[in-house]
């Protein structure tokens, strides 16, 4: 869901036409993050959505890692960090999602959760959700109990987050933006 109440944060939100390529609006949350009053009801708006005790909350690479941490502390739960193949030290478990053109990898820590610890799922923006799709079957394999998945920003038209929807998660995104 998308309350309109939001309107005040979508506004904090740069769009920048044709990036990364011709006809791409790239919702750029670098200005929400600049602005503390922004950054911080963003962060409370996110754990007053967030439905029940959590023991962690999983956080994308790069921009989902803000986010997590942000919302981890009120929260009491601790913060898992989901982050691109090779960039973590240590054993990790991996799980492969499909590109426009190709395939990539995402991985976490193989002894990041115990498994039945209840997981929030949190990125900055939802698009046609190839990564958070992957980032849920990658905690689940670990034996995480997902349930619900938390965005800044959602692209309804690209379909992601009526694809985590069809998976049975409960999504949450605090500003809609249409097109892509």
């Amino acid at each position: 869901m998308v309350a309109a109440a939001n309107d005040d944060l979508a506004a904090l939100i740069r769009t920048i036409p044709d990036f990364p390529k011709p006809g791409i609006m790239f919702r750029d949350i670098t200005t929400l993050l600049l602005d503390p009053k922004g950054l911080a009801m963003t962060v409370e708006r996110m754990v007053a959505a967030t439905d029940g005790p959590v023991d962690l909350v999983a956080g994308i690479e790069a921009r989902g890692f803000l986010f997590a941490a942000a919302m981890a502390v009120p929260l009491d739960a601790g913060v898992l960090l989901i982050r691109k193949d090779g960039k973590l030290p240590g054993a990790t478990i991996a799980e492969d999602y499909a590109l426009e053109y190709g395939t990539d990898r995402i991985a976490m820590h193989e002894d990041a959760l115990v498994p039945g610890q209840r997981v929030l799922l949190v990125d900055d923006l939802i698009a046609t959700g190839g990564t958070a799709r992957a980032a849920i079957r990658l905690l689940k394999k670990a034996g995480a109990t997902v349930t619900q998945a938390q965005f800044v920003v959602d692209l309804p038209d690209l379909g992601g987050a009526d694809a985590l929807r069809g998976d049975g998660i409960d999504v949450h995104a605090l500003v809609a933006f249409g097109g892509h």
